[in-house]
């Protein structure tokens, strides 16, 4: 039986997080108050049950008690009863954007600023995080994708690497993407742009990519990135990092980021990693001229 205790952020993910395993087969209870936890984990472990899979919700809607609920763990610990814990994560400018969207106000907001609940809430349940099985960092994740790295954990049984490594393709006439964490300029590579039937097309066209590719420096510059970001993810994980933006950019991001992202994001798909594929500004250059 998996006891699986989720908790994280508010507007991070965890009502979604329930239903996904609850559709799954766990029996699912959330906001359970902290003092029942043990109690409750010590009935699921009851062979006479009917229960095979079992989740609970706990977050900062516990209170005061929150901070009990480490000596609860040490005890469910020592009385072996086996339990895992799922931290639902996400930057602060998600977590705002979503709390203005659904105009809901932050439970630990008092003077109504959303960004003071959200610090306070992270200080508060920091020691939730450091115990986590599992972190996902929600921030730029679809609902239909944070239900895929659940499947991947409770249903695949997959390793899960606690890291969610996205490659965007973006044009630095549209600016430099804000959440990035390793920025790549790929100017040097000749631009389809200034041929008139490549133009209109985009790197994901194969005649873009094949006239990039021809490029006598791009099979150099490929394998290097590719092994310095295969260096560089185990590194940025083990100090705690669970997502890793890599922008790949270009002058219009349109032809030779494109390509280079979708070559870089093929070749770390064979590694252990989750990992995501955006193009930020593929569109955006017919959109502007009224193509």
């Amino acid at each position: 039986m998996r006891f699986v205790i989720v908790t994280g952020m508010s507007g991070a993910g965890k009502s979604t997080a329930l239903k996904t395993l609850e559709d799954m087969g766990f029996f699912c209870v959330d906001n359970l108050p902290v003092m029942l936890i043990e109690t409750f984990a010590g009935i699921a472990q009851d062979d006479k049950l009917d229960v095979d899979n079992v989740a609970i919700g706990v977050d900062i809607r516990s209170g005061e008690a929150l901070g009990q609920l480490s000596v609860c763990l040490e005890e469910m610990k020592a009385k072996d009863y086996n339990y895992e814990i799922l931290f639902l994560d996400s930057s602060e400018v998600a977590l705002v954007k979503r709390y203005k969207e659904t105009r809901r106000k932050h439970p630990l907001s008092k003077t109504g600023r959303i960004n003071e609940g959200i610090k306070r809430e992270r200080e508060k349940i920091e020691f939730l995080k450091q115990r986590a099985d599992y972190i996902i960092d929600t921030s730029t994740l679809l609902t239909r994708e944070l239900k895929a790295e659940l499947e991947k954990i409770f249903v695949g049984g997959e390793a899960y690497n606690s890291i969610i490594v996205t490659v965007m393709s973006f044009g630095f006439k549209y600016g430099i993407p804000r959440d990035s964490d390793l920025v790549y300029d790929v100017r040097f590579l000749p631009n389809p742009y200034y041929d008139p039937e490549l133009k209109p097309l985009t790197g994901n066209d194969e005649s873009v990519r094949q006239y990039v590719n021809n490029c006598e420096e791009y099979d150099i510059f490929m394998k290097k990135l590719y092994d310095m970001i295969e260096f560089l993810i185990p590194l940025y994980k083990r100090e705690g990092k669970n997502q890793l933006v890599i922008s790949i950019g270009c002058t219009g991001g349109k032809h030779r980021s494109v390509t280079v992202a979708n070559a870089l994001a093929e070749e770390l798909q064979e590694l252990p990693y989750t990992v995501r594929l955006f193009h930020r500004d593929i569109t955006k250059d017919r959109i502007i001229k009224g193509e």
